[in-house]
């Protein structure tokens, strides 16, 4: 037993919920990097999730709880996961569960986005089912004893929408693996990555990853490089393009990101709505700089001459954000020598976990376990 193991103390069987263990969006890598904190610390974990891909190395470091939603009709699916969540907490007796996914079972929950401010940022009233999930959202800032916000955007959301008192919420920006992100180890190495993905080596490459095209700015990205003059390339990782663009080309769904980062010269993000963006501090730990939509909360946390700023309100400026990032392509002096130095904070897996396991040990054992008998199973 280490002593990170019996500084839970008290505090029993630590367990982590989510919608799966897999490669998907970032929160599912936000689940997955807290695994691998973790069992590097000897800490096995209980993982409640819909799905898991058994494959991974991960799987072999949690006690798998599934908790299968197949044929729930799509929009109850997330209020079914949440009794199923109740229902193990209590039968296996887990304490404390950290939540990244939205429960009212949660002790530690992770407010990774809201979907009021998904709402607003689309342009989007509510309906029945997005009324369902901001029940259920506020059920999971309220239930918890800690609310865990990955950026200052997200403190201030879940205070604006949902009135979290300020006490209560922890601001700890979210881990990246040092192993899959890190720079390329010289041209040549990068040279190759380039033809592995079939890059141009004449033009600018600019990469968006994404998982949800209208959130992320498709359109908008897709007209701007189909009509620029520029020497530029926009790659699309992700789901398939909706249709055939000049500049632009789809390169699928990728497990080896890192490579990509460190391949392309810059990483786009337009997302209309961005609680946080992962993948603006992986691409710059790749030594790779972005250019930022200033609505995305990773903008908090990276460094000029790392980030180029552009608005979503302003379409000019992306023209301009685009051609200063080839102008300093053309230069060759666009690559970041110093990555690390480019973040406001230390973006590592072991500060992070250092920083949740102090937040687990805050915890009143007694009164929660008290409150787990007492909340009934219905809304």
């Amino acid at each position: 037993m280490t002593a990170d193991t019996r500084a839970l103390g008290v505090h029993g069987l630590l367990a982590i919920s989510n919608h799966g263990l897999r490669h998907s969006g970032g929160i599912e890598r936000y689940a997955m990097t807290l695994v691998r904190g973790l069992h590097a610390r000897g800490i096995r974990p209980t993982l409640i999730a819909k799905t898991f891909d058994t494959t991974l190395p991960e799987y072999a470091w949690v006690d798998p709880v599934p908790a299968g939603v197949r044929g729930v009709p799509g929009k109850l699916r997330d209020v079914w996961f949440d009794w199923r969540i109740g229902r193990a907490k209590r039968r296996l007796g887990l304490f404390p569960l950290i939540a990244c996914n939205q429960t009212r079972w949660s002790d530690i929950g992770i407010c990774g986005g809201t979907h009021p401010g998904f709402l607003d940022a689309m342009g989007r009233t509510a309906e029945r089912a997005d009324r369902w999930k901001i029940a259920l959202e506020r059920a999971h800032l309220e239930a918890s004893h800690t609310v865990v916000a990955h950026s200052a955007r997200m403190r201030h959301e879940a205070q604006q929408h949902y009135g979290i008192a300020a006490a209560k919420i922890a601001l700890l920006y979210p881990p990246v693996d040092g192993q899959c992100f890190f720079p390329p180890a010289d041209a040549a190495c990068r040279d190759a990555l380039r033809a592995r993905f079939g890059l141009p080596h004449d033009r600018a490459v600019f990469l968006l990853a994404s998982t949800g095209h209208q959130r992320k700015g498709l359109n908008v990205l897709m007209a701007f490089f189909a009509a620029t003059r520029l020497p530029a390339t926009l790659v699309v990782a992700g789901r398939p393009l909706p249709h055939v663009a000049p500049n632009v080309r789809h390169l699928g769904y990728r497990s080896d990101i890192g490579d990509l980062y460190r391949s392309v010269d810059f990483t786009l993000l337009a997302s209309r709505y961005e609680p946080f963006g992962l993948v603006g501090v992986e691409s710059v730990l790749c030594g790779t700089p972005v250019l930022l939509a200033d609505n995305a909360g990773c903008a908090e946390v990276i460094r000029p001459p790392a980030q180029l700023p552009f608005s979503l309100q302003r379409p000019s400026s992306l023209e301009h954000a685009v051609a200063e990032a080839v102008e300093r392509w053309r230069g060759g002096s666009h690559r970041l020598t110093a990555p690390a130095a480019a973040l406001a904070y230390d973006p590592s897996v072991a500060v992070h976990i250092d920083a949740l396991l102090g937040l687990v040990a805050q915890l009143p054992a007694q009164r929660d376990r008290k409150r787990l008998h007492e909340r009934n199973d219905s809304y």
